[in-house]
């Protein structure tokens, strides 16, 4: 018999967490019999009731386990980690929130025993906030177009991965890693499934903008090279248009000497352009080397303060 692991990040999901292992029992019970399972929630410290939720039904069903983080890790390293803790055939990862069907594991499965290795969710609509969807779709078809491998739009991590990838991610050391990114990467022989996404049962989202921000410069800076490149273009023809500019100034000063009165006007225009193209690469710039800092350190993604269930292992 075949194993599906389940696994859930959580945080701040005390309304969801009964409902999610309701849903998800009732699945494996009427459309998967004839597959053995185990669910993993992953709480990442929240600051409410979920890891008391957890601990009730890790009491009642011993196929139920619970992973709680010593501290709030952040939804990238925890959603990484909550991949990796599945022993199954295969791991089948979505949110805690419920905005994700588990419903739909069946259609993944179907997908998985057909040969793909690894089978993602992508959303088509979304109950989110319409100025949110719209941003998130401006931002992948930006990185799609800047990076050099395939970009999953409207991907989240949601999706069924065959054991051969998720030893893959193992072997991936990697302190704050791009999931979306390394699925696109080295997603094998993948599928993708389209759906609609329902709305949050938390209320509203954990995420704010700098959280937003820091993700999506993470993927740029993770998956794309030509900012980079732009910035070091960009200085190269502004340095050859200064340089002929000047000789010209030079020159034209030489045959006539009152033809350049004494001004502002334009050495303002010219020092707050090229000053104005500076700070945003200098900003670019600081970005990489933020990342490439952070990578440096070699430090573990998260540290698990308490594991429920795993006695046998």
């Amino acid at each position: 018999m075949k194993k599906i692991s389940v696994t859930i990040p959580c945080w701040a999901e005390e309304k969801s967490v009964r409902q999610m292992y309701d849903r998800l029992t009732a699945v494996f019970r009427e459309q998967l019999t004839q597959y053995d399972y185990e669910i993993i929630f992953v709480d990442d410290c929240s600051p409410d009731h979920t890891q008391d939720e957890i601990r009730k039904l890790c009491g009642e069903d011993k196929r139920v386990k619970g992973v709680f983080n010593a501290r709030n890790f952040g939804f990238t390293r925890n959603v990484f980690e909550t991949l990796t803790y599945g022993d199954g055939d295969a791991t089948f990862m979505l949110f805690g929130d419920l905005q994700d069907p588990p419903e739909m594991l069946p259609k993944f499965v179907v997908e998985w025993e057909s040969g793909h290795k690894v089978v993602v969710g992508q959303k088509t609509t979304s109950k989110e906030s319409a100025i949110m969807y719209f941003c998130r779709s401006v931002y992948y078809k930006i990185i799609e177009k800047l990076s050099d491998s395939r970009q999953i739009q409207h991907f989240n991590g949601f999706g069924l991965y065959d054991r051969k990838f998720i030893d893959v991610m193992r072997q991936i050391d990697d302190p704050i890693p791009y999931l979306k990114g390394i699925v696109s990467e080295f997603g094998m022989n993948m599928s993708v499934i389209q759906y609609e996404q329902a709305a949050s049962l938390r209320g509203k989202s954990g995420s704010n903008f700098f959280k937003n921000y820091d993700l999506a410069m993470l993927g740029i800076t993770s998956y794309t090279k030509i900012l980079m490149r732009i910035a070091t273009f960009i200085g190269a023809i502004l340095g050859v248009f200064s340089v002929c500019l000047a000789i010209f100034v030079f020159i034209t000063k030489l045959l006539n000497w009152n033809a350049y009165p004494y001004g502002t006007a334009s050495i303002l225009i010219g020092v707050f352009f090229i000053g104005a193209v500076q700070l945003f690469f200098i900003g670019i710039l600081g970005e990489y080397i933020l990342s490439i800092n952070t990578r440096s350190m070699q430090r573990p993604r998260v540290v698990v303060g308490e594991k429920l269930n795993f006695e046998s292992e």
